[in-house]
């Protein structure tokens, strides 16, 4: 077992320093340091992204010359920066699709997923729901994002991973499976990071 979660650990002192919504932000920041993803003008499309850490970092990162668009079940506090957007939405709805398009007018650079399911404590359920989402954020990356985009999306370990891991390979030139420091010690999360979108799937 990995150690218990700590709600005031190290990263959510240091979250709370800088003025951040969330210690996950620290997550993001790595990966994109790691990666060199999230350039100056880039346009991001942030899944899950309440309460607003990952678009704090993400917002800083492609500076007031790019777009970021941040969609989550719930309201997300407002952004002065104009170049960041968010919007209620539920991937999984019947009309999710025309909704996006509607607010997207050019494809994304990067897609980046921190969704994750209301956990039931049951592993092979939670690890059912968490892949459903990373599969439709995947879909929605194939549908939005450009050639030689990014596409980041976190996962639960077990199940069909691999599976999934096989299938990011196909719509993407190099796949990564990383970690980030500032994951609780007891979680089985990781991320999945897909580099240089395919401009069209192996096969396909």
């Amino acid at each position: 077992m990995g150690k218990p979660y700590e709600r005031k650990d190290h990263f959510f002192n240091k979250a709370k320093a800088e003025g951040l919504r969330a210690r996950s932000a620290f997550k993001i920041e790595e990966i994109a340091r790691r990666f060199h993803v999230l350039k100056k003008g880039a346009r991001v499309l942030d899944l899950g992204a309440a309460p607003g850490g990952f678009l704090q970092i993400i917002g800083t990162a492609v500076g007031p010359s790019g777009h970021v668009l941040g969609l989550d079940l719930v309201p997300i506090r407002p952004f002065t920066q104009p170049h960041i957007r968010t919007e209620v939405a539920d991937v999984l709805s019947e009309d999710f699709d025309a909704l996006l398009a509607s607010w997207v007018s050019a494809p994304f650079d990067a897609v980046i997923s921190d969704m994750a399911p209301k956990t039931t404590g049951i592993r092979t359920t939670d690890e059912a729901r968490s892949l459903r989402l990373v599969h439709k954020a995947l879909e929605i990356a194939a549908t939005h994002a450009r050639p030689g985009s990014t596409f980041i999306a976190k996962i639960f370990m077990g199940g069909d991973f691999e599976l999934f891991r096989d299938e990011v390979r196909r719509h993407y030139g190099e796949v990564k499976i990383v970690r980030p420091e500032a994951t609780r010690g007891a979680s089985v999360e990781v991320y999945v990071i897909g580099l240089s979108k395919r401009a069209a799937p192996l096969g396909g």
